[in-house]
């Protein structure tokens, strides 16, 4: 079976780089014969990643975080090439919904080289400057895009902490925006602290903002908070982290196999990724994108 392991060697601050000697020792002790591609940036990573697709690779092992994953997604999508993960970043919250064991490196190695394959759902976002995606997990945009937007440029704290920071910093200035949607043909409008469109359940690190979406059932879970006083978000929002937001009157869910997303001013991110800027037509490709999965709550 033709593998390839691409990874690159900086990003998570070095881990990769750390890691990566026991992923390749643990293939070597299966007998798995795979070429191990390292990659300098972004438009390497996707070279590799579709060299290999080209090639007619059965699997490609990805090392590193969700924007990694996303990179790969744009270039397997709609193919037979799988995907298989080892975790490698700060929050890993699409190896978390695929059930890939993000603590054990040999354990996640073994289950990406010979563990079961399956076709799971990706999301697909068209923005207002024309840039389109396919995303894995979730879609954000209101207030959490912009904490994504100002961690992204902040060099201090690391890991979950800095995420944790950057909300405390945009608390200060965000006020509920006024988002006007087309779920399936359905117009719904409204102020919102935020509107995040879930293939998968979480982001952030473990944020469980779509807590009962799931990859492969053909459908988009919508999480609306609606526009509330900063005392109440900051009761509501850390409930997130179990999912249980969603009972709160404050939040309305849905779901829809086609979005039409609007708000002035406001940013698409996908799987923690800059995307663009509204208005977006999200929609589900079901079936895209062939993984390898472990079991449920790994």
């Amino acid at each position: 079976m033709a593998l390839t392991v691409v990874a690159n060697p900086s990003s998570g601050k070095g881990r990769v780089a750390r890691l990566l000697p026991d992923v390749v020792s643990t293939l070597d002790a299966q007998g798995v014969d795979a070429r191990i591609v390292t990659t300098r940036d972004a438009e390497d990573l996707r070279h590799a990643v579709r060299q290999a697709r080209q090639a007619g690779d059965a699997r490609v092992i990805v090392c590193g975080g969700d924007g990694s994953l996303h990179l790969a997604a744009q270039e397997l999508a709609g193919g037979e090439t799988a995907l298989g993960i080892v975790p490698a970043g700060t929050g890993d919250d699409n190896a978390r919904t695929l059930g890939i064991p993000r603590k054990d490196v040999a354990a996640a190695t073994r289950l990406a080289a010979q563990g079961p394959v399956s076709r799971i759902d990706l999301g697909r976002v068209v923005t207002a400057d024309g840039t389109e995606r396919v995303f894995l997990g979730v879609l954000s945009s209101g207030f959490d895009s912009l904490v994504n937007e100002r961690a992204n440029v902040m060099t201090w704290p690391s890991g979950n902490a800095r995420y944790l920071v950057a909300i405390l910093g945009e608390l200060r200035t965000f006020r509920p925006v006024p988002y006007r949607a087309v779920l399936d043909g359905r117009s719904v409008n409204g102020d919102a602290m935020l509107v995040a469109v879930g293939n998968g359940a979480s982001y952030g690190g473990g944020m469980r903002v779509c807590p009962d979406a799931q990859p492969d059932d053909g459908m988009l879970d919508v999480t609306w908070l609606h526009g509330v006083r900063k005392s109440t978000f900051l009761r509501v929002f850390p409930q997130v982290f179990s999912g249980t937001h969603v009972q709160t009157p404050y939040v309305s869910t849905t779901r829809a196999s086609t979005i039409e997303l609007d708000a002035p001013g406001q940013l698409a991110y996908a799987d923690g990724e800059r995307v663009g800027p509204l208005p977006a037509v999200i929609s589900i490709e079901t079936a895209a994108l062939p993984v390898v999965r472990g079991p449920a709550g790994a």
